[in-house]
């Protein structure tokens, strides 16, 4: 089912572009692409001009301006906790650098931001009246994150210790192996060795998945809306997938999961 009113703990629940250096060109390529709505909202001033993207009249995903120069546009993803304080604790126990300190924001939830020990960088939310996104796994909807790293013992050391979570490898031809992130029998993401795949200044990081009905229609849609496809359209076991870049150099993914895998999505 897509549509969520809770997340259990350790489950990733909000993504956010973050850096929107235009939003009034950033809500015309996502329309576009994902038939998004990015309205200024009641509170945005409150909020820093914080706003969130809609599908159908749902919240989707996070929206931020550039909040200081030099500050690049990118996807964050944000991993729903029961106490954002004993969580940044375990973040600086297990060797990670807490970012932003935990902070109530309007009585919403409780967000903070860390960067793990190789070097990527992910929030926490600890939820109040606001979960996250109300759907998901569904077209025009994140459906997986998956950690970008050159040292995946660090991060499953790391991040085992802060959300419990571990890991089952999967073989992959021609990609090596590819790592799940498991909570119990549930799959909270995936993780990726990008040593030799990824350009030697590229820092590890969280890459966002949408969910598209045709992943060579995105891929098309972005280029003709002046994003770049960096990698793809392929082949998985999963689905078919994309690499993609928008005008303003936020990288995301889009897939589009074989009717299995839509079958089977939480």
């Amino acid at each position: 089912m897509s549509q969520r009113t809770s997340y259990e703990p350790g489950t990733p629940c909000w993504v956010e572009l973050a850096g929107i250096p235009d939003f009034e060109a950033a809500e015309a390529f996502y329309r576009d692409l994902l038939g998004w709505e990015i309205p200024e909202r009641e509170n945005s001033a409150q909020l820093g001009g914080y706003r969130r993207a809609k599908l159908n009249g749902r919240d989707v995903a996070g929206a931020s301006p550039v909040m200081q120069d030099g500050q690049p546009c990118e996807w964050n993803t944000y991993v729903s906790v029961e106490d954002a304080e004993a969580t940044m604790a375990k973040v600086r126990d297990a060797g990670g650098t807490v970012i932003v300190e935990p902070m109530d924001v309007m009585g919403m939830g409780k967000m903070a931001v860390f960067t793990d020990p190789t070097g990527a960088t992910c929030g926490i939310w600890e939820p109040g009246t606001f979960i996250g996104s109300e759907l998901v796994n569904e077209d025009g909807t994140f459906g997986w994150n998956e950690l970008g790293t050159r040292d995946p013992a660090a991060a499953r050391e790391f991040y085992g210790k802060v959300f419990g979570w571990t890991v089952e490898e999967q073989e992959m031809p021609g990609m090596g192996t590819y790592y799940v992130w498991k909570d119990g029998e549930s799959s909270r993401g995936g993780m990726m060795d990008i040593t030799g795949m990824a350009p030697d200044g590229a820092p590890s990081s969280w890459l966002v998945y949408f969910t598209v009905a045709d992943a060579d229609a995105a891929v098309e849609t972005t280029k003709a809306k002046g994003g770049q496809a960096l990698n793809g359209p392929f082949d998985i076991a999963v689905g078919r997938l994309a690499i993609l870049m928008d005008p303003a150099g936020a990288m995301f993914a889009v897939m589009a999961p074989t009717d299995e895998t839509r079958a089977a999505a939480p």
